[in-house]
């Protein structure tokens, strides 16, 4: 797997997990890379090797602004979590466990517009986070980069935009605490029209590819 996280303060793609010898992983460090980056891509290397270690064992193998906000009702069911806001369907949010120390986590859900007019995506918050972005991952000459949507990201009219792992989603930055499996943290989320918009998010095993429940793709 290859992926890097972007920096905001430096402005580029600074670190990269690289392909090296089977048993072995690397980070190769751009110059300019800032430490605080240094430390959250090795947080992310972290959540990525203990999921890796845990199915390896399971399979027998080696070990910003403001507005009204809209609250959800959310149910502890299996059944996805429905947040409508005016025009926007929010379903199934979703994060993934930390382990202790780690600074960042994603968070994942679908977004839908259902409307004629287009909204856009700008903020939110997360009571473990010091700071919320929103975030794309692509992939360039074989690399998997992130970087952070400085503008947010538009919810086109009848678009269906999915977050999940290796693609947008939501970064939850300087954390002051460890996420924990099967315990739902509640947040919010902040569009141009639609305004703030409370979602509780279900916790999933640490490098989960999908929710509890679900199946991956």
């Amino acid at each position: 797997e290859q992926c890097a996280h972007h920096d905001a303060a430096v402005g580029g793609v600074d670190v990269q997990l690289v392909a090296v010898p089977p048993g072995l992983v690397a980070l190769r460090v751009a110059r300019g890379a800032t430490l605080a980056c240094i430390r959250q891509c090795r947080s992310h290397l972290a959540s990525t090797l203990v999921q890796v270690s845990r199915n390896r064992r399971q399979l027998g193998g080696d070990p910003r602004r403001g507005g009204n906000v809209i609250k959800a009702q959310h149910s502890h069911s299996a059944a996805p979590t429905t947040v409508k806001a005016g025009n926007l369907e929010i379903v199934a949010p979703w994060t993934r466990a930390t382990p202790a120390g780690a600074r960042v986590a994603g968070g994942f859900m679908t977004i839908t517009n259902t409307g004629t007019t287009p909204d856009r995506l700008v903020g939110g918050s997360f009571p473990l986070a010091g700071r919320f972005e929103v975030h794309e991952m692509a992939v360039t000459n074989g690399v998997m980069t992130m970087r952070e949507l400085s503008k947010g990201l538009e919810i086109a009219p009848g678009a269906k935009i999915e977050f999940k792992p290796g693609g947008f989603h939501v970064m939850f930055l300087d954390l002051s605490g460890q996420v924990r499996e099967g315990q739902p943290i509640k947040g919010t989320l902040v569009f141009e029209k639609a305004g703030t918009v409370e979602v509780e998010y279900r916790v999933a095993p640490i490098g989960a590819r999908a929710p509890a429940g679900a199946h991956a793709h």
